[in-house]
């Protein structure tokens, strides 16, 4: 602010301030510049006689109306306005490689848990408990919130590592078929066709087979697909050249010593393989399947690249892994 014997320069006019009270003496008008006079809206001047006090306010000059001038507080590209977006900006991006490690242990520590489960058919109360409290966690964590909207994702080949599907225990379960055991059930997606093949294949000493169905499915929701089967499919058993038997089978909590009868099966050997090439070689069993019972919907709970989780109608969990991933090696 210009200093009073600096107003000299400027054209000025008279203001007289009557005194307020006959007890103070004369003074001298007080002279102020014109263009101060002329900018009300902009300057509120008060004036004071006894000790002379000037007080300019809301002075809009070069800096802005809400900047303090050079040297005061200015936020410019290294204000505190800049700093703070940008400190933002990397506590986000540290909590979301912090919320990524996360999600990768737990996928780890499930896959550690669902290990000799046999798929679940031979998990304890307790195992069951804790691969359950697992899903939850990673169900919340789902870096895909609407699966069906990258349907991509769901292409491939997917090998059931978990269910809880009660219906699939008679089919998992050794006791009813003691040399036959369930060696893999995969699911297989193309999303565009819009199809679903599940397979079952079965493992025996003598030969390997397998059931599967096809399937389409409609995409209901970003998260739910409506699945219709239309077709089952029974595989063409494929005799193994060399037959290979267990040293003993448990039937109803029995172990049963089988080296007995390895002798027996060796002069089969030879017969087997030629068998085996002639099977192999005819088509499979195809037959269709009734349309109103053969359907389901399926919910997909959580999906990356490695893991998927999805509920059934009938309130079931599947976990899946896809094939080829590290966590189907735990």
């Amino acid at each position: 602010m210009a200093t009073v014997p600096s107003f000299s320069q400027f054209p000025c006019k008279t203001l007289l301030s009557s005194p307020s009270n006959s007890k103070h003496q004369s003074k001298p008008p007080i002279l102020l510049p014109i263009s101060l006079l002329n900018r009300r809206p902009q300057v509120g001047i008060a004036v004071h006689r006894s000790d002379f006090k000037v007080r300019a306010s809301d002075v809009n000059d070069e800096w802005g109306p809400d900047s303090k001038g050079p040297g005061g507080d200015v936020d410019d590209e290294w204000g505190p306005e800049r700093g703070s977006s940008s400190s933002v900006g990397e506590k986000e991006a540290e909590e979301a490689i912090e919320s990524a490690e996360e999600t990768e242990r737990l996928k780890r520590v499930l896959a550690d848990s669902l290990y000799g489960t046999d798929r679940g058919l031979s998990a304890s109360s307790e195992t069951r408990a804790e691969i359950s409290e697992l899903i939850t966690q990673l169900e919340s964590k789902n870096p895909n919130p609407a699966p069906n909207e990258a349907l991509f994702l769901l292409n491939g080949k997917w090998i059931l590592a978990y269910t809880s599907f009660v219906g699939l225990f008679p089919l998992l379960s050794r006791r009813i078929s003691p040399l036959v055991k369930v060696d893999e059930i995969s699911q297989t997606i193309d999303s565009d066709s819009f199809t679903v093949h599940n397979s079952v294949r079965f493992a025996g000493p003598l030969a390997s087979t397998s059931f599967s169905t096809n399937a389409k499915f409609e995409v209901r929701s970003p998260k739910r697909v409506q699945v219709k089967f239309e077709q089952g499919v029974i595989g063409t058993p494929q005799l193994t050249d060399s037959i290979e038997i267990p040293e003993f089978v448990e039937v109803l909590g029995q172990k049963i010593d089988l080296n007995p009868i390895r002798g027996l099966l060796t002069s089969v050997q030879d017969t087997a393989s030629s068998v085996a090439r002639t099977i192999s070689s005819q088509p499979p069993l195809k037959f269709s399947l009734p349309g109103d019972s053969a359907q389901s919907w399926l919910l997909t709970t959580y999906l990356d690249k490695d893991l998927r989780i999805s509920r059934g109608d009938g309130g079931s969990v599947f976990v899946l892994i896809r094939e080829g991933s590290s966590l189907l090696n735990p």
